[in-house]
């Protein structure tokens, strides 16, 4: 399995016009107006590859941002025009009580990235990434909240965890907003540029990062590389990002891979560093879109793992499989794709190098634009959809026995 395995060179159907300012590269198109992208051209799984089962789990949700499974077996999702959504062990589907009065959905930013934490089990608290309306303005804000044993309520207990991080309050477009624990326990945090050419480089912005906090007070985690830098914001832990729309912790390394939306081409995966450069510098005039997703010339910068080229499938929330029952699957990064609808499988070395890449195919264009996919505590994956119009799904996908 040493062979890297090259995608197809024909790139997805496009929601926007490539470069467009005005609209938003992952904006939701109809089921008649955005076909399936093309497959790769030929079958590239693994041997031995599982057979997969894909179960829906739940149904009729509005676009499903991300999701998060306790150690009792019940599922917590969010949708990213507002609201919670629970599955329990026995099948129930609930929606939470919960206050999002003050959310600002536009474009593609809104209720989005979701985690448990890691003490969960006894504080019932998880963490939210969401727009908020406040003041007159919008802003983006981390949320910690908790939620009954019963799953019937959740309610904000620090609100916000983290605020002040920049919005598009015009089209919402480049939010980031993914949360990931790492395995020191801190909480990252994604910013997307907000569409501003100045912020990715600016280290005096929380916008185009990846920031690492400490989950119980907000504050900056005290070993992050810009901590004491005169006009550095300390939170930030990654810089020169563009919009980071899935982080993977790889088990047992500490590695974190942000999925990453590009310009006009090259979406990326990228192995993070801390203080490390994603290398994106939009040249004007305005919002420049025709410029490499990655400058090597840029100080610090961080080559990614993987690049789209020219097709631009649009990765989201992504999860590293673990477990004997995956056979050939076991180690892989599997990101959701929205403008490629399927789920792209990353074979990655220690140093981060690529391996092997293909597409899962049983989920090749079937159930349209993938937002997440993450494994749960059971072993299986969850994953997603992200069609609008309440015909989005939670499927369950499971290795065939």
């Amino acid at each position: 399995m040493g062979a890297v395995l090259l995608l197809s060179a024909c790139s997805a159907t496009a929601d926007e016009e490539p470069g467009a300012a005005a609209a938003a590269e992952e904006s939701t198109p109809t089921a008649t107006t955005s076909p399936p992208a093309p497959a790769m051209s030929a079958p590239a799984t693994p041997e031995p590859a599982p057979a997969l089962d894909v179960a829906v789990v739940a149904e009729g949700l509005d676009h499903p941002w991300d999701v998060a499974q306790a150690s009792d077996g019940t599922l917590l999702l969010d949708e990213r025009a507002g609201g919670l959504t629970a599955v329990l062990p026995d099948g129930t589907v609930r929606e939470l009580a919960a206050d999002f009065d003050d959310l600002f959905a536009t474009g593609e930013t809104g209720l989005m990235g979701l985690v448990l934490d890691p003490a969960f089990e006894g504080n019932r608290r998880f963490y939210t990434c969401q727009g908020i309306e406040e003041g007159g303005g919008a802003e983006i804000q981390v949320t910690a909240w908790t939620v009954d044993p019963g799953w019937t309520t959740a309610t904000r207990v620090a609100d916000p965890l983290l605020g002040d991080i920049p919005v598009n309050e015009r089209i919402g477009r480049h939010g980031g907003c993914q949360l990931r624990l790492d395995p020191t326990g801190a909480l990252l945090v994604s910013t997307g540029d907000t569409a501003d050419p100045d912020t990715p480089q600016d280290l005096g912005s929380l916008a185009g990062k990846v920031l690492r906090i400490d989950p119980a007070t907000g504050e900056p985690a005290a070993d992050n590389p810009f901590v004491g830098q005169p006009g550095a914001e300390p939170r930030v832990w990654t810089y020169g990002h563009r919009n980071v729309q899935g982080l993977a912790v790889r088990p047992g390394s500490g590695q974190v891979y942000a999925a990453e939306h590009g310009p006009d081409r090259d979406d990326e995966v990228t192995l993070l560093r801390p203080g490390g450069n994603g290398g994106f510098a939009p040249q004007g005039p305005g919002y420049g879109e025709y410029v490499p997703m990655t400058d090597p010339a840029l100080p610090d910068v961080m080559p990614p793992s993987w690049a789209s080229g020219d097709s631009r499938l649009a990765p989201s929330g992504a999860t590293f499989v673990q477990g004997a029952q995956w056979q050939a699957y076991e180690g892989l990064l599997l990101a959701g794709l929205l403008r490629g609808q399927g789920v792209l499988a990353l074979r990655l070395a220690d140093d981060g190098t690529l391996l092997e890449q293909f597409r899962v195919p049983e989920l090749e264009g079937t159930y349209g634009r993938i937002r997440t996919v993450q494994q749960g505590g059971d072993g299986a994956l969850y994953v997603t959809t992200d069609n609008g119009d309440g015909e989005d799904q939670l499927l369950r996908v499971t290795p065939r026995v």
